[in-house]
């Protein structure tokens, strides 16, 4: 089944997944290889809580999820992946506290490299270029007292029917999984990124963020704030909200 294909079936609420248990060792953070400086986040002030909240949008895990999230315990993801620095920093807030930060909850991510390649798969229809045996732009961390997990990565690429996107898997302390969802990018930031670099080759994004399969429903919630340039690095900063 070729990776588009895919795209156009309905999914499921949380795909197929499997739930790992969190490790409690950390592993060593891998070295950055990107077109510019990394930027450092400046901190993500969390001290205001909204006064309402709903959870954020439910999406499918697929086609690509990490095998084996537990293994990949590590803020910097981005390994040998050449592209735009990006600080990803995620904020988990519990809709049944009140809105409350969520700390301890563990977070995953994974997104395609500046071509549109996943790690851990490949070699056939769905993706021709194989990345079985390597596990670039995945990793998994835990929030901290403010909620936050931070992550070091490349801005994303995309690949043909997606808008540019990362996925997100939350679990609470115990590894109960709590949602997975996706994360939008401002189409403008984008524009801007894929015209330079190693992005220039692959164009432009075919698919916008309301005609895509997946955001094309409502993708308000799932929308970040990306701040910075192409010289200096992006900064990512989301609000993820979830029954904890």
């Amino acid at each position: 089944m070729k990776r588009i294909d895919f795209l156009r079936k309905s999914f499921g609420s949380l795909g197929a997944l499997a739930v790992s248990a969190p490790l409690l060792a950390s592993c060593k953070e891998d070295e950055v290889i990107a077109d510019a400086t990394t930027p450092t986040t400046g901190g993500v002030d969390t001290s205001v809580t909204p006064s309402s909240c709903s959870v954020t949008n439910t999406e499918t895990a697929g086609p690509f999820p990490t095998k084996e999230p537990a293994t990949l315990i590590r803020k910097d993801i981005t390994t040998d992946r050449k592209g735009t620095p990006l600080t990803i920093n995620i904020v988990i807030r519990n809709v049944n506290n009140s809105c409350n930060i969520l700390a301890n909850a563990i977070v995953d991510i994974w997104h395609c490299d500046a071509a549109g390649g996943y790690s851990e798969y490949g070699g056939t229809g769905m993706q021709s270029t194989n990345y079985t045996s390597v596990h670039f732009l995945r990793g998994r961390q835990t929030t901290d007292s403010t909620g936050v997990a931070a992550f070091t990565s490349i801005y994303p690429g995309w690949y043909s029917g997606r808008a540019p996107h990362i996925h997100v898997h939350i679990y609470n302390a115990s590894g109960t999984s709590l949602l997975v969802t996706q994360i939008a990018f401002p189409e403008d930031v984008s524009a801007v990124v894929y015209a330079q670099g190693v992005y220039a080759s692959h164009g432009q994004a075919d698919t916008k963020n309301a005609t895509d399969n997946i955001f094309r429903d409502g993708f308000a919630t799932e929308l970040a704030t990306v701040t910075g340039s192409v010289a200096a690095g992006y900064v990512l900063t989301h609000t993820i909200y979830v029954k904890g």
